[in-house]
């Protein structure tokens, strides 16, 4: 009863904090009661066993922050062996250096160019120079950085239309990692070019790390997360403040009956208020849509450090998207889709056979079968010929079918594999008794004996 009790008080507390807390409210209390009946069940010799395990565990915990810190460390590091190619991409983005020839060769993935014969090659060439002969050379790679937020959805989102000739002006964006006597953290830095719109030429937005599991609650140490963040102050040009809108107000006098119109500023929708975050008070809590707006916030400062700023160039040109896909979606589409087949076919099948009643089969006579002339014998051919191309394409989406199942399984199998080397294995006595973090489930306070819950 006192698990039950203090699971209720838990996700109480959280379904006022959390949107998606209030779904999960049943699934929580049954899981605590669940969990505490795998215990129950058990010998109370198998429960001290189970016990000091748990104790082995949280001491694996600390041994995995101090882990993390060790590849925090290492992320700094190559940070400063990477740096030289980020700075020749800005140089090359921003047009102050151009590649050379050398440097702008790259081998297609495409066999249908990799076997274009030589006098097309050359034949492109020409025609190339010539339209290089007539257009005007832009200068480096124009909107690079804008492309980029234009075509990943979770930047997208923020976007909008009075943002991006602003973005124009972005040359680069940087992760700097704190120094080794500092609290764990990352700063990301976009610069920019002199404008029109403010007199800074770096916004900087902080993110600060928890590095150390909770003493209360080890089992829910995942590594480093996100726990706060710090934008900048940004020195807006007169009127060029997208963040606010001007708006008027037209106000009345009660007493005399004379109106008059004021004008007041409202904040305005922009990507430049990643840069002024919600403030995070450890005496108030936060309403759902404060904390859905910081847990976002996170995410798209985990996303610029892990994926953006390392693959700039492929979100640019679009590859980097298709490896962002979930296979969730693509399970759900294959899905979806042999359900629609197995409609459309039954529905087929009855209109054919409705269609085909008593009487009309009486009409297809042994006469009606001879009358078949040469003419019509031709177009029965081309018929066929047609059936038998619809087949031939038919056998091609079946292999290309094979070859994406084939794959999917592969990515399934690799994924189980690291599954149990990240999760399974590491944590397996959480699994036992069902307290694994992805679980998010208390444990309890800690106490001192070794065989006694920690």
């Amino acid at each position: 009863m006192d698990a039950d009790n203090e699971a209720k008080g838990k996700v109480s507390g959280q379904a006022k904090q959390n949107p998606q807390a209030l779904a999960a409210v049943q699934d929580k209390i049954d899981s605590v009661s669940h969990n505490a009946s795998i215990m129950d069940s058990l010998p109370k010799s198998v429960k001290r066993r189970v016990n000091a395990l748990k104790n082995l565990q949280a001491n694996n915990t600390h041994i995995e922050a101090r882990f993390y810190k060790k590849v925090h460390e290492l992320e700094r590091k190559y940070s400063a062996l990477y740096q030289p190619l980020y700075d020749k991409r800005r140089n090359i983005v921003s047009g102050e250096v151009e590649p050379t020839d050398e440097e702008c060769e790259w081998q297609s993935d495409h066999e249908d160019e990799a076997a274009l014969a030589e006098d097309l090659k050359k034949k492109a060439a020409i025609e190339e120079k010539t339209e290089d002969a007539n257009e005007e050379k832009p200068k480096g790679i124009p909107e690079f950085w804008l492309t980029i937020f234009r075509s990943v959805d979770m930047l997208s989102d923020m976007l909008q239309e009075h943002d991006e000739p602003i973005l124009k002006h972005l040359q680069d964006i940087k992760v700097i990692f704190s120094g080794p006597d500092q609290p764990m953290s990352f700063t990301l830095e976009f610069h920019f070019d002199p404008n029109k719109y403010f007199t800074n030429t770096v916004l900087t937005k902080v993110y600060k790390m928890k590095s150390e599991p909770d003493a209360e609650d080890p089992f829910s140490y995942e590594g480093p997360e996100i726990i706060d963040c710090e934008g900048c102050e940004i020195d807006w040009l007169k009127g060029k403040d997208v963040t606010v809108k001007t708006i008027k107000k037209k106000q009345k006098h009660k007493g005399r009956g004379t109106a008059r119109v004021i004008t007041k500023q409202v904040p305005n929708d922009s990507f430049f208020n990643f840069f002024n975050p919600i403030k995070v008070s450890p005496d108030k809590e936060l309403d759902e849509d404060s904390e859905y707006t910081l847990a976002t916030d996170f995410e798209i400062g985990h996303f610029f450090r892990e994926r953006i700023v390392p693959r700039a160039v492929l979100y640019f040109t679009g590859e980097a998207l298709e490896d962002d896909e979930s296979f969730e979606e693509e399970e759900l589409d294959e899905g979806e889709e042999e359900e629609l087949d197995e409609g459309e076919e039954e529905e087929l099948d009855e209109c054919e056979e409705e269609e085909l009643d008593e009487g009309e089969e009486e009409e297809l006579d042994e006469g009606e079968g001879e009358e078949l002339d040469e003419g019509e014998e031709e177009e029965l051919d081309e018929s066929e010929e047609e059936d038998q191309d619809e087949e031939d394409q038919d056998d091609e989406e079946e292999g290309d079918s094979k070859d994406e199942d084939s794959e999917y399984a592969l990515a399934t199998a690799v994924e189980i594999g690291h599954f149990f080397r990240e999760r399974i294995v590491p944590r397996a006595v959480l699994y036992f008794t069902g307290e694994a973090p992805e679980d998010d489930e208390s444990t309890g306070d800690p106490q001192p004996a070794e065989c006694n819950q920690q």
